[in-house]
């Protein structure tokens, strides 16, 4: 009999829905602040290639995936994939080609915007994450939490207005802008079908399966497009090959991967958020470093605390629900 009760007990665990999830995992924080900082170090570094957009796409993914692959043969954990249903495959399949575009379309942006707007449109995502998961994975806004992504976006607009006119200017001309915008936003767009696909599937599968399948199928769309765009992916000098390593290194293992592994307790839209602090972690990284050196004014560093409040804001709302809902 206790067996018949655990087995169902199992079964209805897998089929939760992550609103029904147990309560956030405490060090969800720390491992999203150490995934903003890799998600922002992709900027400068492609902005230090000099290869063509689908070609540090699909070497970035294919340095993660070699990591990402050893790590699933040494555990055994692909072998969770045998447990996925069909449509559940295929979701994770339709998550790793949007993750592709997102590469693709993004790092061309920033050959025609300037890196604070493309920043700023790919980062308008969490909008789109949190109507997508209150509709699809039942994870509805409270008021304040709507204030609180309301208050972030503000802040990533602030950023990213502050130094675009500037950047702008010595790129070209309007119309040069604008293409960059739109691929921007569409980036944006194609990574927001992913926080609510992983929020749904970690609930089935750890963290590394999860990644595998897409970073497995974001790769091979990526390698399909490079073929046929006629883009070619060698030979690279080794000096592109380290900047490859290092984007697989921070805005993949320690910036994506982090953010998957939060979604497996967090709801989808407070994980998407914290890409928003991406827009300040790069206007450091750009005063910093000496291949771009822009020094942030007030203004910027005022649009970045607007940003992490916002972000504050929602987090600690959906923690205080998650705690109710683990005590119900």
């Amino acid at each position: 009999m206790r067996r018949n009760v655990t087995r169902l007990s199992d079964s209805r665990r897998t089929h939760m829905l992550p609103s029904d999830m147990p309560t956030a995992d405490r060090r969800a924080p720390f491992v999203l602040a150490v995934a903003v900082l890799g998600i922002s170090c992709a900027e400068p570094l492609i902005r230090l290639s000099a290869a063509a957009p689908l070609a540090i796409a699909t070497w970035r993914m294919g340095f993660a995936m070699a990591v990402v692959g050893l790590v699933l043969v040494v555990s055994g954990g692909w072998h969770q994939w045998r447990t996925l249903t069909r449509q559940e495959f295929g979701l994770s399949i339709a998550a790793g080609v949007s993750l592709a575009v997102h590469f693709w379309s993004w790092n061309a942006s920033l050959e025609y915007t300037s890196m604070a707007a493309s920043v700023l449109l790919v980062n308008l995502q969490p909008v789109v994450v949190a109507a997508i998961s209150a509709r699809w994975l039942g994870e509805p806004r409270a008021g304040r939490q709507w204030a609180g992504i309301a208050i972030a976006t503000t802040g990533a607009v602030v950023v990213a207005l502050t130094g675009a006119g500037e950047s702008v200017a010595g790129l070209g001309s309007w119309r040069r802008g604008m293409f960059g915008d739109t691929l921007a936003l569409e980036g944006g767009v194609t990574v927001a079908l992913n926080d609510p696909a992983g929020r749904r599937l970690r609930q089935r599968l750890d963290l590394w399966p999860y990644v595998g399948l897409v970073y497995g199928a974001g790769l091979v769309s990526l390698v399909v497009l490079n073929f046929v765009a006629r883009v070619p992916l060698t030979p690279q000098p080794l000096r592109e090959l380290a900047i490859f390593a290092a984007l697989a290194a921070g805005p993949m293992l320690l910036g994506h991967t982090g953010m998957n592994w939060a979604l497996k307790s967090l709801p989808a839209y407070v994980v998407n958020l914290t890409v928003l602090g991406e827009p300040v972690g790069a206007t450091v990284l750009a005063a910093l470093l000496p291949w771009i050196h822009a020094v942030p004014g007030a203004a910027t560093l005022a649009g970045g605390a607007m940003a992490r409040s916002g972000v504050l804001v929602t987090a600690r709302r959906a923690r205080a629900g998650g705690a109710h809902r683990g005590l119900a």
